[in-house]
Formats: structure tokens, sequence, C-alpha cells
């Protein structure tokens, strides 16, 4: 288990099934399925029916409460949003479901956990950067901060060392058309540069 996890964007539901077990096999046990994917609930349910039950499955591009309501439908478990909404974070933890809203600011950090979110996605990294991540850890409360958006697998241990307890990982895993070979190859490269840069780290926590 890591503290990654993988953003598959464009996830066909024919191919989700496959896509997870490779993921599941070399250590990815977070799961997330972009909104703005082909069908992104059926992918949702064939990750969560295929894969077993210490693997997190759940949704991205997270914009409304009713999209909370329907992913909690269909079995996901993590709320994943590029913004914060006070009102999405609050209906994402009354259904039961880990709250991963995105922040950009430290006041969207602490609007964040006020309403209830205990992971914060930290969106886009880079222009938060390391000097700005740490700032925010002086300051904020107890929190998970997961970096997304642009750090490379030999840049987190740097990012480990600042604070950072995990990393949403995108384009550089997944890409629609991307073969299991490749997939196979990407997603343990990852993996290990997460294990050298977090040992003994072996998940995000959830909730």
């Amino acid at each position: 288990m890591t503290g990654l996890i993988a953003i598959l964007r464009g996830l066909e539901p024919a191919d989700a099934a496959a896509v997870g077990q490779v993921l599941y096999e070399t250590g990815f046990r977070t799961l997330e399925v972009p909104l703005n994917s082909p069908e992104p609930l059926r992918s949702i349910e064939i990750l969560r029916e295929s894969l077993p039950t210490d693997a997190q499955v759940g949704a991205g591009t997270v914009l409304t409460t009713a999209q909370v309501a329907e992913v909690r439908t269909a079995g996901g478990q993590l709320v994943v949003s590029p913004n914060t909404d006070i009102a999405v974070i609050e209906a994402t933890v009354a259904a039961g479901l880990a709250s991963y809203p995105g922040v950009a600011t430290v006041s969207e950090a602490f609007t964040a956990i006020g309403a209830g979110a205990r992971a914060l996605k930290l969106f886009p990294a880079q222009q938060v950067g390391l000097a700005g991540m740490k700032a925010w850890l002086a300051v904020l409360p107890p929190v998970d901060l997961i970096p997304v958006g642009g750090v490379g697998a030999d840049q987190m241990a740097e990012w480990v060392a600042a604070g950072a307890t995990g990393f949403g990982i995108g384009n550089s895993l997944f890409a629609p058309g991307v073969r299991p070979e490749e997939l196979r190859t990407r997603a343990a490269a990852l993996t290990q540069a997460w294990d050298a840069a977090a040992p003994g780290v072996r998940t995000v926590r959830i909730g």
C-alpha cells in the first residue's frame, strides 16, 4: 500500500477492471475516477466490485452535492474536488465518505478543515510550492496534504520531507489507451519512488 492516489481521467468502463488490477498489484490502494471521464460512475462500480476491500475507490472533479450522492450510490468511498466548496465537503462527510477538497491558499485550507475535511488536495502543487506548503503546515492543525500537479517521482522525497503525506498522480501514470505493460512499468516506478521517499508510510489516512 502506498500514499499515492491514481487519477484515472478518461478511464472507460470496459478497461476499469484490468486497469484496477494492474494498479493494485503494483501497490496502489487509492483510485480516483474523475467525473468528466466516460461513464465514471460505472467505472467506480466496476473497480469497487473487482478490487479487494483494502482498496479505496472514489471520484474526482466532484463539484456538487448531487454528485456526492451519486458517488456514494456507486460504491465510492472518497470524493476529490478541484476546489473548496463547503456544501460539497459537508455532504461528503455526512455521507460517510472521505473528503479531499482542492486548496490553493491557506485560507481555503482552513475553510476546508472547518467544513470537516481531514485531507487536502494541494492543487496546483507547483503553484503553492515547497516553501508555501511548509509555511502552511506551521499554522494548520494536523491534516494530510496531498500535492497534485507537476510532482514527479524524482521530486517525491523533497515534498515528503517538507510534510506531504501522499501524492495524486495523473498523466504520468494513466492516460486512455495506455497498454497494460506500460501502465505496470509506470506504476511500479512511482510506488518504488514513494517507498524510498516515505519508508514505513504505507497509505494515506482515509477519513
